[in-house]
């Protein structure tokens, strides 16, 4: 009876495991279905520089993404201390390949914030330089 036990239980595991992997494999597709459009990210329309970086801001938005991918590396995790998983590499690479793409988004939205706080600034100060630039014309040509 222990050897019909033991076959229950490996159907049992093998269930599991196919189930653990249709998990991480639907959150793996739900992570990469919330990441921004490309089309949104590389196409702006503003009448200015500033315009453009809240646009490209709010199209680097990723959404739920970062949840779905959380939830995929929890069930991972459990998965393969498990050795539940027949190729778990497959998965680790697709978790992998999509952690660095939320990296390389964040970093992007770090720079376009950086740049939305500079470019403001950076105006002010190139029309206050014009301006100098205007008076100064303005001096020498009373001098004459």
């Amino acid at each position: 009876m222990s050897s019909q036990s033991t076959l229950a239980d490996d159907d049992l595991f093998g269930e599991a495991a196919a189930e653990m992997r249709e998990e991480v494999e639907g959150h793996l597709a739900d992570a990469r279905a919330s990441l921004p459009d490309s089309e949104d990210v590389w196409n702006a329309e503003a009448d200015n520089v500033l315009g453009v970086l809240n646009a490209l801001k709010s199209a680097l938005d990723v959404g739920d993404a970062e949840e779905h991918l959380r939830q995929a590396k929890k069930t991972f995790i459990v998965g393969q201390r498990a050795e539940a998983f027949d190729d778990p590499d497959s998965l680790e690479a697709e978790i992998e390949a999509i952690e660095e793409l939320l990296a390389s988004i964040d970093e992007a939205e770090a720079l376009v914030g950086d740049l939305t706080g500079t470019m403001p600034q950076l105006r002010s100060q190139l029309q206050e330089a014009a301006e100098a630039a205007a008076d100064a014309e303005d001096g020498g040509e009373s001098d004459d």
